[in-house]
């Protein structure tokens, strides 16, 4: 086998997939190891009236979460902050009052930001709750230090720091809000500052926040949550916050994820708590945990071989960012409809890292 069968398999298994669900408007995948020789960046559907082009910048929803996690990490490792502080060092004494109030005791001062990081803070989801009222009110508006305040007096929190995985933006939010305390400038500057810029990501930006360093020629690609055009929601930027703002080129996520996994934007330690520091999430069937926004495919015997291990993040539109240590891979894509929040998962395993293994094999590495 050669590397462009592999490649055309690969892509093959995309196209069919996009064509065969009409739910799916537009999708995007890219596919590179060096180690196997392989490249890959497609796109499929349209954009509107625009043939879907891999150079679109492509929001990816929750992957944003990693790109937060780093931007923590480097503050981290700048001395700015530590992954042990509690959060009242950093937020104010509005935010911070009864904010997490669980059977009658208060544990605010307990939340330390690796508790946000990995979800594990105990503060209820206020994103679906306030989606939902921007669904029946397009005219809702809410800022993100207003979403948090909005939580405390209509939620509950589900359980005590440190005890439970809890999936949220909540978490998110904070960190973003921590980040602004420290820096004295909006979240999205200083993902700007630290992130974007140093790594060349000049078509990457803030949803609706800020403007990247060079326009794209080519459309953002469009994306929908529970059937919604996401463009049909303005007022929801501050909803994505800390949690889901980022929108780039694949390719320029790709960049992200190198300087990664090759330690360029973070020290090796700080990048090894981020993943070891994990917890066990509720995916049936398939071993999952969760560290500081990355996501671990855990081996899970005959279901889930060692050799599937790979670790990154998910967005809940069938985004992906992942990295597969077994053949150097690094796989980044979209399906940009929330009804593949789970299969892009499985496709991505099933259909494009058991194809790179199978390649891996028959040339013998």
């Amino acid at each position: 086998m050669k590397n462009t069968d592999v490649q055309s398999k690969i892509e093959s298994h995309f196209r069919k997939q996009v064509q065969a669900d009409k739910k799916i408007k537009n999708a995007y995948l890219l596919v590179e190891s060096e180690k196997l020789g392989v490249k890959l960046n497609i796109a499929e559907g349209k954009t509107g009236d625009f043939d879907a082009h891999p150079q679109q910048p492509n929001h990816l929803a929750s992957v944003g979460k990693l790109f937060t996690a780093t931007l923590i990490g480097i503050l981290h490792d700048k001395g700015e902050l530590s992954f042990d502080d509690p959060i009242a060092k950093y937020l104010d004494d509005e935010l911070m009052q009864n904010l997490h109030v669980f059977n009658g005791r208060d544990y605010s001062s307990e939340i330390k930001i690796f508790h946000l990081l990995n979800q594990t803070s105990g503060l209820d989801e206020v994103f679906f709750p306030l989606l939902d009222k921007m669904i029946k009110d397009p005219g809702y508006r809410i800022s993100t230090r207003e979403a948090i305040l909005w939580g405390k007096q209509n939620l509950k929190p589900k359980a005590e720091p440190g005890k439970k995985h809890l999936y949220g933006d909540t978490n998110y939010y904070l960190l973003g809000l921590i980040v602004e305390s420290i820096r004295k400038k909006s979240f999205q500057e200083v993902m700007h500052q630290l992130v974007f810029d140093p790594l060349g990501m000049e078509h990457a930006y803030m949803n609706d926040f800020t403007k990247p360093q060079n326009e794209s020629p080519y459309p953002t690609a469009g994306i929908y949550l529970n059937k919604i055009d996401f463009a049909d929601f303005k007022g929801i930027a501050p909803l994505d916050y800390a949690g889901a703002s980022v929108i780039a080129p694949l390719d320029e996520y790709l960049i992200f994820m190198k300087a990664l996994v090759n330690n360029k934007i973070l020290k090796e330690e700080t990048l090894q708590r981020m993943m070891d520091d994990d917890r066990p999430m509720g995916f049936p069937n398939i071993g999952i945990s969760y560290g500081y926004s990355i996501w671990k495919f855990v081996t899970v015997p005959v279901i889930m071989p060692e050799k599937f291990n790979c670790w990154g993040c998910v967005g809940v539109t069938g985004a992906f960012m992942f990295y597969h240590p077994k053949t150097e891979a690094y796989i980044i894509g979209t399906f940009n409809d929330s009804s593949w929040k789970s299969k892009a998962i499985r496709f991505m395993l099933a259909k494009v890292v058991r194809e790179l293994l199978g390649y891996q094999k028959s040339i013998g590495l």
